[in-house]
């Protein structure tokens, strides 16, 4: 059975709701029959790349809040990602495109090692204020999970993978997706957002009972939305 998954690098609850679709899947006695597949998302895609300032202060900037409702805000989500053991620091975060990190995260996916990839994006903005758009930066993490590092290079100086990314945003669009994370289970189940675990347990265990018939009816159903980024960039 496959599970899709839109998301964004920068996406603090993706982070969070990956963990908890893990968390779900170590208890899930078919586990070994699940494939992930990880979909590209941007929040912002048309974001300029700026290390000089941090995301506290841009999404101050952006939002027309002080810096101290912002940290606030950020203090509070750093609080739900650490209950799932993920540590954040916004202060360090790089404001940055995620366009290329995308195409990395298709790269990886050609060897097997698209979710150790997309992991290590995520760890390196959310926890190690790494820019996630310099070549570098992507040239090394890339190097990190197993990647070739002339293949990277031809990618990252090349448009290869780009139609792919647009091609996942495209589909996202299709089935009304609006906010990030949203799993897909079996295209069938949908799960919008960090939700409970019991949220993650049931779904899985529902799409599980539907694919076990080989039933082909396409009817993707998404539960209530739980903590996610919206479509406009939101995540606050």
């Amino acid at each position: 059975m496959k599970i899709e998954i839109w998301s964004d690098v920068v996406c603090p609850f993706c982070y969070i709701g990956k963990r908890k679709m893990e968390k779900a899947l170590k208890k899930f006695p078919f586990a070994s029959h699940v494939e992930i597949e990880w979909k590209s998302f941007q929040l912002n895609p048309d974001l300029q790349t700026n290390p000089n300032i941090s995301t506290v202060e841009h999404l101050a900037q952006s939002k027309g809040w002080s810096l101290e409702q912002t940290r606030e805000i950020s203090s509070n989500v750093s609080a739900m990602a650490k209950k799932e053991g993920l540590t954040f620091d916004f202060d360090r975060a790089v404001v940055a495109n995620t366009k290329n990190a995308h195409r990395l995260i298709h790269l990886a996916k050609e060897s097997g090692k698209q979710d150790a990839m997309k992991e290590r994006l995520l760890k390196a903005y959310f926890s190690q204020g790494r820019n996630v758009d310099d070549f570098d930066t992507l040239l090394e993490l890339g190097k990190e999970v197993g990647l070739d590092e002339e293949i990277i290079k031809a990618l990252l100086n090349s448009n290869q993978y780009e139609d792919a990314v647009n091609q996942d945003v495209y589909e996202s669009r299709l089935i009304g997706v609006r906010g990030v994370p949203f799993f897909v289970l079996d295209r069938k189940f949908g799960i919008s957002g960090a939700q409970p675990d019991e949220v993650f347990d049931q779904t899985l265990e529902k799409a599980w009972a539907e694919f076990a018939k080989n039933n082909p009816v396409l009817d993707i159903a998404s539960s209530t939305d739980g903590e996610s980024c919206d479509v406009d960039g939101n995540c606050w």
